[in-house]
């Protein structure tokens, strides 16, 4: 939800207006929205070539994952491994957009450590997947841009680890 939904819901769950506080909110929320809107267009235009450069970067840092016995061994694992890195970088596009983390929480965060655990993956390297993700989309995105994403990444990041 958007911090404009969050403060709606709250104020009608308490029957009063929203506070100063939660218009200032409100107020700061739109005056970021055109950089989080330009964040999210060149994440989403540059998801293939970011999601290529992390993986290099990755496979650079932990070659053995992608060693016999790694888990993104062979071509199958790896496409898996590149499906998963684009699914993150979308759920950052999410947040930054939404201007909140909850989206990260709710459709990425539950659960995904127990699914890589199930599957023998191990969370550390999703976390330095995430990483590379976050290096290689910053390095697209301007000065502004980058200090409004960084939370996003820092916030999954956190939560692989």
């Amino acid at each position: 939800m958007s911090v404009v939904s969050q403060v709606i819901l709250k104020a009608d769950d308490e029957l009063r207006y929203p506070s100063t506080g939660e218009l200032t909110a409100i107020k700061n929320f739109f005056q970021t929205g055109l950089v989080r809107t330009s964040i999210a267009a060149t994440l989403a235009e540059n998801e293939k070539k970011i999601v290529q450069e992390a993986s290099k970067q990755l496979w650079q840092k932990r070659p053995d994952f992608i060693a016999p016995g790694g888990n993104a061994y062979g071509q199958r694992e790896r496409a898996l491994c590149l499906r998963d890195y684009g699914w993150y970088l979308r759920l950052v596009t999410y947040g930054v957009l939404a201007g909140d983390k909850e989206p990260i929480e709710k459709i990425g965060l539950i659960g995904a450590r127990e699914m890589y655990n199930s599957l023998g993956v191990p969370v550390p390297g999703m976390a330095e997947a995430i990483r590379c993700l976050k290096k290689a989309s910053l390095a697209l995105l301007s000065e502004e841009e980058a200090a409004e994403a960084t939370p996003y990444f820092d916030y999954l990041i956190q939560g692989m680890s």
